[in-house]
């Protein structure tokens, strides 16, 4: 009996016999490697000819696995904001960092009046000059 449905479809029985229509050669053909037992085809594989990841040009040191990519803050942005102490979830809540990344960074880039307590993972030296000068403080947190 035929099935209906696809869901109800029978699966192809190989090897039963002239009558069935999968026998002889079990819907393989005639001979060739896709007729012999354990054949599996390799992604990529052209049949011997040098596949195409093998013939595309490989430039550049591509991929750093240990490198950490840091949210950056310039000092002049943080003079917008009122509160003294300003921590990595404060810059968040403000807009002026949209994911912490590995951590966040304060470069020199502005001017700065105000005092501050800023505590971020990395400062350069130019960032760390002008906020105590300021009369504030670079605290470093633990990355």
């Amino acid at each position: 009996m035929r099935a209906k449905f696809p869901y109800k479809k029978r699966r192809k029985r190989l090897g039963c016999g002239i009558g069935s229509g999968h026998g002889k050669t079990s819907t393989k053909g005639h001979k060739g490697q896709k007729a012999r037992s354990g054949y599996a085809l390799r992604p990529g594989f052209e049949g011997g000819q040098n596949p195409l990841y093998r013939r595309m040009p490989k430039r550049g040191f591509n991929h750093n696995a240990f490198r950490r990519s840091y949210a950056i803050v310039n000092v002049g942005s943080l003079e917008s904001l009122s509160e003294s102490e300003i921590a990595p979830d404060t810059l968040i809540s403000h807009g002026l960092v949209k994911d912490l990344s590995s951590g966040i960074k304060v470069l020199g880039g502005g001017s700065l009046q105000k005092a501050f307590t800023v505590k971020a993972h990395r400062f350069s030296e130019s960032a760390r000059t002008k906020i105590e000068k300021a009369g504030g403080k670079a605290v470093l947190l633990e990355s």
